[in-house]
């Protein structure tokens, strides 16, 4: 049980700006009973959803790419092949990932099936991701897709086949971690050879 293994002594807000960044001290009992005081800093930008859209009959995915700060500072040169993906804002996984995918691809999907959650970086961000997968063809298409530009969104729809996308893992063309679990899952489950 957690509460028995975890006392918190202190919260303080570092930041309440784009995102809330706490900083908690508490007290852990370790696995032999000792209690250890620690601290911790964590960043809460909410929960989010993502998406693989894929192409049975063709065996394409559609992914996209987009500009992202972070990784330009870590020497990236900030330009990330991704799977459609953003907040829930309030709505559920199913409702937000719906609208997200239309928004950044412009393609509208009815169905989509959840495949599993996972926490991304649990050591500082609290954010838990839900990933979906969904079939796309041409009658699919409602829109240019690109995001929302008041949102700073900019971003390029990439139609690729599947064999080409995992080569693209393979050499580092695509590093999002999101992504590549979404890219492996179908691989072994919807457009294995």
């Amino acid at each position: 049980m957690p509460e028995d293994r975890i006392r918190i002594h202190q919260v303080e807000t570092l930041s309440d700006d784009w995102f809330l960044l706490k900083k908690t001290t508490f007290d852990y009992r370790r696995r032999d009973g000792s209690w250890q005081r620690q601290t911790r800093e964590t960043y809460d930008r909410g929960n989010g959803a993502t998406i693989l859209l894929y192409n049975r009959a063709q065996r394409t995915v559609l992914l996209v790419r987009q500009f992202r700060f972070p990784t330009y500072g870590n020497g990236h040169d900030g330009f990330l092949i991704e799977t459609a993906a953003g907040l829930l804002d309030q709505a559920s996984p199913e409702e937000r990932i719906k609208t997200e995918v239309e928004e950044e691809t412009g393609y509208r999907v009815s169905e989509v099936r959840k495949v599993f959650e996972a926490f991304m970086s649990p050591g500082s961000v609290t954010e838990r991701l839900y990933f979906f997968v969904g079939e796309y063809d041409a009658a699919s298409r409602a829109g240019e897709g690109g995001g929302i530009v008041e949102e700073g969104e900019d971003i390029e729809v990439l139609e690729l086949p599947m064999a080409e996308a995992l080569a693209m893992v393979a050499d580092g063309r695509i590093a999002d971690g999101k992504t590549i679990m979404l890219l492996q899952y179908a691989a072994l489950h919807l457009l294995a050879s």
